[in-house]
C-alpha cells in the first residue's frame, strides 16, 4: 500500500488491525497526552490513553499558569484547533492578564494563573467526558513489535528498525494499536535532585520510565538529557504580604477560547500575586554554597533551559546583577501553597531556607515543598518529520517534552498534531501540517525538525518571521475553517466562528460606509491614525451601538485595519518565499550526489532529512549557495522524474 501524501511510512496492514484493542495509544497524561488522545478520538479513533496514576491527568508540574509571549499565541491556535487547553483556562483561571500591551498587537500574548487543582479536575472531565476515549491506569513498560513492511525506509534504517504496535504495562497487560503516542514529558529514566539527594522520579510523588528509553535505544533512537526545575511552595500566612508589590490582573480580562460564554467570565474569582527581589544577603547564601548545588557539582548533566534558569544560575551567570525578581503566586483559592516564581532551585533544604528567608517579604517562610530538579531522557527531535511520527519507526510518534521542548502549551500543541496526524494515519487520510507562515505550531513543528536542542526549547514571537500574520487574536480565522473540514472542530465551535466572522465583517463594512463628520474620509480611513480607538468610536457613534462592549472583537478590528497595508506586504513575501518554501524533497532522494555542495552541508542533509527546500535552508550548517545548488539539483530531479 502506498504511503498517503506526506505521510512517511505506509499504513498498517490488514492483518495487523485484527489484533488491536485500540486505533491510538497515548501514553502519558499531561498537557501533550490530553490534546493527542481528544484529537485522535474527535476525528474517530479509539483512543486509550494510558497513565501511571488516574487522578493525575492535566497535573501542573510546575508554574500554575498558561499563555505568555509566544505561548499565548499557541493556547488560542490549539484552542482554534478544537483542542481544550484554552477553555480550561478559562474555566480555571484566577487572573487573566494581556502582556505587551504597549507594543504592538503581533507580539501581544494573554497569560493566566490558574488554579492548579481546579484545572487538573476540568482537564481530567474533558478526556472522561470525551466519546472514544478510553483511561488507562498502568505503568507503559516496553514498547510491543509487530511484523509489518519496512521496504519504504533507508537500508540503514532498516537495520535496526521496528514496527511498534502497542505498549505492554508493568502489570502483565499489552495493549495493542496502530499508532503510539508517547507523551512523557519528564518521566524517561528520570532522577530528581535536592542537594546531594537523589530519588528517581519525574515529579514529586511518582515514579520514573524505566522501560522506554531501552526500547528507543534498541531501535537506534538518539536519546539526551535535559534539565528542568522547579521552585519552593511557601505557606501563604507565613509571608508578610505588606512588604511586597501587587499585581493586579486586567480590569477587563479576555478569555483564551472564544467558545468561553463571556457573559459569565471570568468564572473564577480573581486574585493579586506579589512581586519581590532578591539582595545581596541572598546572592552571598547561595555562592557560599554553590558546591553543594547538583549542577554546579557535575551530579547534573542534563542541561537546564537558558529562559527559565535556576536561581543559583541568576546569581553565577549574572554576578553584576544586584537583585532578581520573584513572583509570589497562588497556587489555588482552595489552598494555602505559595508558588515562589524565580528561584527554581535544586540547593538543599537548608540552604534554600537560608536564602529564601534572607528575601523582603519572606524572611519567615514557610515551606511546604523544597525545590528540585529534574533531569530526564530525551528524543533528539530531528529524528522526527513534521508529523510526529518517527522517521524510522513505523507506529510511533511522539510529542511535548520527550522531543526536547519546555512549557505546557509547546506540548499541548505537539500533542495535538501528534494525535491528530496518528488519527489520519490509521485512517489512510492525508496528514495535517501546518506551515510557519500559517501557525505558531508551525514555527514549532519546523524548528525541531530540523534541529537538535542542546537546551529545552521555548516558543518565543521572535521565532516567528510572521508573526504579524500569526497575532493571538487571529487564530481561529488561520485555522477554524481547516480544522472543521479535517473533523477536529465540530459544529457548534465552527457556528461561533462564522458568526464572530460574520460580525466583524459586518462592522469593517459599516466603517467603509460611515462617514467622519464634516468631512469626507471613511471611519476606516479615520481608524488609521495612532490616536483613533475603535472603542471609543463604538462608544460613541449610534451607527456602533451593536459592536460597543464586544472587546475582543473591535481589538481584532482595529488590529486588521490599522495594519492592513503591513500585512498585505507580509502576504506578498510568504507568497514570495513559499515558491520555494513548499519545494517537496523525494523521501528517496540521494543527498551524496550533490556535486559543488561542501561535504559538511551533504552529510547534514543526510542525516535530517528534511521535508522541503525551505527547510533545509533553515539548517545549521546548510549556506544561501547550499540551498540554490539544492534548488537546482531538485529541479533537474523533478525533469528526470517527468521524462521517465
Amino acid at each position: 500500500m502506498e504511503p498517503t501524501r506526506r505521510h512517511p511510512h505506509p499504513a498498517p496492514p490488514a492483518g495487523l488491525r485484527e489484533r488491536w484493542t485500540h486505533d491510538v495509544l497515548v501514553v502519558g497524561g499531561g498537557h501533550a497526552g490530553i490534546e493527542a488522545a481528544l484529537a485522535a478520538a474527535r476525528l474517530g479513533a479509539r483512543v486509550a490513553l494510558v497513565t501511571q496514576r488516574a487522578d493525575r491527568i492535566g497535573e501542573m508540574s510546575c508554574n500554575p499558569a498558561i499563555g505568555g509571549l509566544g505561548k499565548g499565541q499557541i493556547v488560542k491556535e490549539i484552542d482554534a484547533l478544537g483542542g481544550v487547553m484554552g477553555r480550561v483556562a478559562d474555566e480555571t483561571g484566577i487572573q487573566f492578564r494581556m502582556l505587551n500591551t504597549r507594543k504592538g498587537a503581533a507580539v501581544q500574548a494573554p497569560r493566566c494563573q490558574s488554579d492548579r487543582h481546579l484545572y487538573r479536575e476540568a482537564a481530567t472531565r474533558y478526556v472522561l467526558e470525551q466519546p472514544g476515549v478510553e483511561v488507562v491506569e498502568g505503568d507503559a513498560q516496553s514498547l510491543v513489535f509487530v511484523d509489518g513492511p519496512l521496504d519504504h525506509l533507508e537500508t540503514r534504517e532498516r537495520e535496526r528498525a521496528r514496527w511498534v504496535g502497542g505498549v505492554r504495562l508493568a502489570d502483565g497487560r499489552e495493549l495493542r494499536a496502530g499508532a503510539v503516542v508517547l507523551t512523557t514529558g519528564t518521566f524517561l529514566r528520570a532522577v530528581m535532585h535536592t542537594g546531594e539527594s537523589t530519588a528517581a522520579g519525574g515529579r514529586a510523588g511518582e515514579a520514573s520510565a524505566e522501560g522506554l528509553s531501552a526500547d528507543l535505544e534498541l531501535l537506534g533512537i538518539r536519546l539526551g538529557r535535559l534539565k528542568t526545575g522547579t521552585p519552593p511552595r511557601l505557606l501563604r500566612d507565613s509571608i508578610d504580604w505588606s512588604r511586597l508589590d501587587e499585581q493586579t490582573g486586567d480590569e477587563r480580562p479576555q478569555p483564551f477560547s472564544w467558545s468561553t460564554d463571556r457573559a459569565r467570565f471570568p468564572l473564577q474569582p480573581q486574585i493579586a500575586c506579589h512581586i519581590t527581589w532578591t539582595n545581596e544577603r541572598t546572592h552571598d547564601v547561595i555562592r557560599a554554597n554553590i558546591h553543594r548545588s547538583p549542577m554546579y557539582a557535575g551530579r547534573i548533566q542534563g542541561v537546564g533551559p537558558r529562559y527559565c534558569p535556576s536561581v543559583e544560575d541568576k546569581v553565577m551567570r549574572f554576578a553584576d546583577k544586584e537583585r532578581h525578581q520573584l513572583f509570589l503566586e497562588p497556587e489555588s483559592l482552595t489552598t494555602d501553597w505559595i508558588y515562589a516564581n524565580g528561584v527554581s532551585t535544586s540547593l538543599p533544604a537548608e540552604v534554600q531556607e537560608a536564602f529564601v528567608r534572607s528575601i523582603p517579604g519572606l524572611e519567615r517562610a514557610e515551606f511546604l515543598r523544597h525545590g528540585y530538579a529534574v533531569e530526564y531522557d530525551f528524543v533528539q527531535p530531528s529524528q522526527l518529520y513534521d508529523t510526529y511520527a518517527l522517521r524510522s519507526v513505523p507506529g510511533l510518534s511522539l510529542a511535548g517534552q520527550i522531543n526536547g521542548t519546555s512549557g505546557y502549551e509547546e506540548a499541548g500543541a505537539q500533542g495535538l498534531m501528534a494525535g491528530a496526524n496518528a488519527a489520519l494515519w490509521i485512517a489512510e487520510r492525508e496528514a495535517f501540517v501546518l506551515g510557519r507562515h500559517e501557525a505558531y505550531i508551525g514555527v514549532l513543528t519546523d524548528d525541531l525538525v530540523v534541529s537538535n536542542p542542546t537546551e529545552p526549547y521555548r516558543m518565543f514571537t521572535s521565532r516567528a518571521e510572521y508573526r504579524l500574520l500569526l497575532r493571538q487574536d487571529n487564530a481561529d480565522a488561520r485555522l477554524t475553517e481547516r480544522a472543521a473540514e479535517l473533523g477536529l472542530v465540530g459544529d457548534e465551535q465552527l457556528a461561533e466562528f462564522r458568526e464572530h466572522t460574520r460580525r466583524m465583517d459586518a462592522l469593517k463594512r459599516k466603517l467603509g460606509e460611515l462617514r467622519v463628520p464634516g468631512g469626507a474620509k471613511s471611519f476606516e480611513e479615520h481608524l488609521r491614525r495612532p490616536d483613533v480607538s475603535l472603542a471609543d468610536l463604538a462608544a460613541t457613534t449610534p451607527e456602533l451601538a451593536e459592536w460597543a462592549g464586544a472587546t475582543q472583537l473591535l481589538d481584532s478590528v482595529e488590529t486588521d485595519v490599522k495594519y492592513a497595508g503591513y500585512v498585505e506586504r507580509q502576504r506578498l513575501d510568504v507568497e514570495r518565499l513559499q515558491r520555494q518554501e513548499s519545494t517537496e524533497i523525494p523521501a528517496d532522494f540521494d543527498f551524496s550526489g550533490l556535486t559543488g555542495m561542501g561535504t559538511e552541508a551533504r552529510e547534514v542533509l543526510a542525516r535530517l532529512r528534511p521535508r522541503t527546500l525551505g527547510s533545509a535552508s533553515r539548517i545549521s550548517g546548510v549556506r544561501p549557495p547550499d540551498v540554490a545548488l539544492l534548488a537546482i539539483h531538485l529541479e533537474r530531479h523533478r525533469r528526470q522524474g517527468a521524462g521517465a
